[in-house]
């Protein structure tokens, strides 16, 4: 299979969206990791053939997109308080592709600290990365922990919209972040991207910030 039309395509489209749609370069991050989870998805089913052993392309996309996801996690915890040693083990690996890894260093790590909501969160991150986007009964609850061990931490509800709108339910994102949105402090540090991501997802799926609330689909 010719990988080349496709990475010309991802190529493009980031191209049109950052410098001819004038897409904000703080975005740039969420819009190119949506590129890279979309490749690494096709790559996961484009070659039914090949041996079980991933190619360097897929290995270095899988890499790439582990990277954005733990830079995008730490961005919802303060610079100056580290993760625990099972979830600096655990990004080491996901920074190669290697989620299946990670999700067993992160089970320690829970295991040994159940009130770790960073960690929960790195977990459920995992384990959808791992599952090629899917979100899974075990990502799903790794979430709810993280959510019931730190109600005040926006991350598991952005990470879960994340995960719904690769899966393709962009309206539960919306409603997930919208109610994060409308129930952040105004002082919150993390306010600001978030309003701006949803925004471009509003203007991406063409609606109008008054028409988002009436269009969100509720997440059961």
């Amino acid at each position: 299979m010719n990988w080349l039309p496709i990475i010309a395509l991802a190529v493009g489209v980031f191209v049109l969206a950052a410098f001819l749609l004038k897409l904000p370069r703080s975005l740039w991050t969420l819009f190119g990791s949506a590129l890279l989870f979309g490749l690494a998805g096709y790559a996961a089913q484009g070659n039914p053939g090949q041996a079980s052993a991933p190619s360097f392309a897929t290995t270095e996309t899988q890499a790439q997109t582990g990277e954005m996801m733990v830079e995008a996690r730490r961005e919802f915890y303060p610079e100056g308080r580290l993760p625990s040693r099972f979830v600096v083990t655990a990004d080491a690996f996901t920074r190669r592709g290697q989620y299946d890894q990670a999700a067993n260093f992160l089970r320690n790590a829970v295991a040994e600290n159940p009130e770790d909501g960073e960690a929960w969160i790195a977990l459920g991150n995992a384990l959808v990365e791992h599952a090629d986007g899917r979100l899974t009964a075990a990502a799903l609850y790794a979430y709810s922990r993280a959510e019931e061990v730190a109600p005040n931490n926006p991350a598991p509800t952005y990470f879960l919209g994340l995960s719904y709108l690769r899966a393709g339910e962009p309206g539960k994102t919306l409603s997930l972040w919208q109610e994060l949105l409308d129930d952040a402090p105004t002082d919150a540090q993390w306010r600001p991207a978030l309003a701006a991501r949803l925004a471009r997802l509003q203007e991406v799926l063409g609606i109008a910030p008054a028409q988002a609330e009436k269009n969100a689909e509720p997440v059961q």
